[in-house]
């Protein structure tokens, strides 16, 4: 299986590498971290990332889930996003007493 692109490159784009590799690299500091985690916590999760779904066993009460499965079908999707929205919660919970 062939891998990448074995053309050669056009003048134009072989200088435009050459100056992107002699500029410094940059430095991380401590805003970068703040930036960082704000984007985490305001992207927008599912639009074109899709979770991998893993198969465990689950004890959950009843009550619980009775609770769900009353709303009809698709009560593992609501389970799921009901724990989703208590993770977020607790990372932005974890995030201020970090910071």
């Amino acid at each position: 299986m062939r891998k990448g692109n074995s053309d050669p490159l056009s003048p134009e784009l072989e200088a435009e590498l050459r100056a992107l590799e002699a500029r410094p690299a940059p430095e991380a500091g401590p805003d970068d971290a703040a930036q960082l985690a704000a984007w985490r916590r305001d992207a927008e999760r599912g639009r074109f990332y899709r979770p991998r779904k893993v198969s465990r066993t689950l004890r959950i009460d009843a009550d619980v889930v009775d609770f769900f499965e009353r709303q009809g079908p698709g009560y593992q999707t609501r389970i799921n996003a009901a724990l989703r929205r208590a993770m977020l919660a607790g990372e932005a919970e974890a995030e201020q007493q970090a910071g």
